[in-house]
C-alpha cells in the first residue's frame, strides 16, 4: 500500500520539562525531582508520530535562528519528517513550553515564538504543497487566521482536515464548515459546544472524535454514539498523548480506513505513547500498535 501523504501545519516547541512530587501552590518554591528538554510543540509532534506509523510526513512551520531552532529541524529529520517547508524567522526566539508533571498529569504553558510567523500570506505560498497531500493536519498553535487559511485552501482541492483544537480558542463557523474533522479532548470538545450557536452545535457533535484519556475515544456515527476503550497501560507522562493520537489518526484516514478503524488504531497509538517520558519519545512504532490493533479486531 502507497504510504499517505500527511502535511501538517503547526508549531515547532522546545519542550522545557519538570518533574515534581506535587504542584507548587502561588508563592512557592519546591524541589523538583528531575530536569529535562524534549522536542516538541503539537504540530511538530503530530508529524513525528505519523512518520513512526508510517506515513510520507510534511511539516509546515517556523523556527527562531537559535540552538533550540537548529536541533528541532534535526530531530525531525531523524524522524523521516520532511523539513524543506520548516523556516527560520530571524528576529523571534524558537517556541518553548514549560511542562509540570506531577501525579500522572501534567500542566503547560507555552511561549509560541516563532510560531507567530506563521502567518496567512505565508501558509498562501505553500498552496502547492497542501494541494498534493492526502491529508491535512492542524492545531491552534500558530494565528487562528493561518489556520483558517489552510482549512480553506484544503477544501479548494478536496483535501480532507483533521483540525485538533487545542489550546482551546472560540472557532469560526467558516472554519468549522472547512475541516472534516475535529479532535477535541472530553474539555475543549465542553467548551465549544457551550460556545457553540444552534448550527456551530450540530457542525461540533457531528465532525468530533473526542478523546477522554483512560476512558477512551467517543464519537457519532450518524445517531449512534461510539466508544472505543483506551488500552490499560502503566501511565509515565500524558504529555503528547493527544498528539499521538492525532497523528496516528491522519495516517488511518490517509489509507482511506473506515471512520471506526482509524479511531481504534489512534486509540491504540495514543494509549501507548503514555508509557515513556516526553511527548515524541514515547510514540510508538507501527509494528507496536498494529500489534495491539490486530488482537483488538478479532
Amino acid at each position: 500500500m502507497k504510504k499517505p501523504r500527511i502535511t501538517v501545519l503547526g508549531s515547532l516547541n522546545m519542550d522545557l520539562v519538570t518533574v515534581t512530587e506535587k504542584m507548587p501552590l502561588q508563592g512557592e518554591t519546591i524541589i523538583g525531582q528531575a530536569f529535562s528538554t524534549f522536542p516538541g510543540g503539537k504540530g511538530a509532534n503530530q508529524a513525528v508520530a505519523a512518520a513512526r506509523l508510517g506515513a510520507e510526513v510534511y511539516m509546515l512551520g517556523k523556527v527562531g535562528n537559535d540552538l533550540f531552532g537548529i536541533k528541532l529541524k534535526e530531530i525531525l529529520t531523524e524522524e523521516n519528517v520532511n523539513v524543506d517547508f520548516v523556516d527560520v524567522a530571524t528576529n523571534t526566539e524558537t517556541g518553548t513550553a514549560s511542562i509540570i508533571i506531577s501525579d500522572d498529569d501534567n500542566r503547560i504553558i507555552v511561549v509560541p515564538g516563532a510560531n507567530k510567523e506563521v502567518t496567512p500570506e505565508w501558509v498562501t505560498s505553500h498552496e502547492e504543497q497542501i494541494r498534493k497531500s492526502d491529508i491535512l493536519l492542524l492545531q491552534l498553535e500558530i494565528p487562528l487566521e493561518s489556520v483558517k487559511v489552510a482549512a480553506q485552501i484544503a477544501k479548494k482541492h478536496k483535501i480532507p482536515v483533521i483540525l485538533n483544537p487545542a489550546p482551546y480558542q472560540i472557532l469560526p463557523t467558516v472554519l468549522l464548515k472547512d475541516v472534516t474533522y475535529l479532535t477535541p479532548n472530553e474539555h475543549e470538545f465542553k467548551q465549544l459546544l457551550e460556545e457553540a450557536t444552534k448550527e456551530e452545535f450540530d457542525i461540533i457533535r457531528a465532525k468530533s472524535i473526542i478523546t477522554r484519556g483512560g476512558e477512551g475515544v467517543e464519537f457519532f456515527l450518524n445517531t449512534e454514539k461510539i466508544l472505543v476503550n483506551a488500552q490499560k497501560v502503566d501511565v509515565v507522562d500524558t504529555t503528547g498523548a493527544g498528539d499521538t493520537f492525532n497523528g496516528a489518526f491522519a495516517v488511518e484516514l490517509g489509507k482511506k480506513r473506515d471512520i471506526k478503524e482509524a479511531v481504534l488504531f489512534a486509540s491504540i497509538a495514543g494509549s501507548l505513547s503514555v508509557t515513556k517520558l516526553g511527548a515524541q519519545s514515547g510514540m510508538p512504532s507501527l509494528n507496536a500498535v498494529k500489534e495491539i490493533y490486530e488482537l483488538q479486531k478479532c
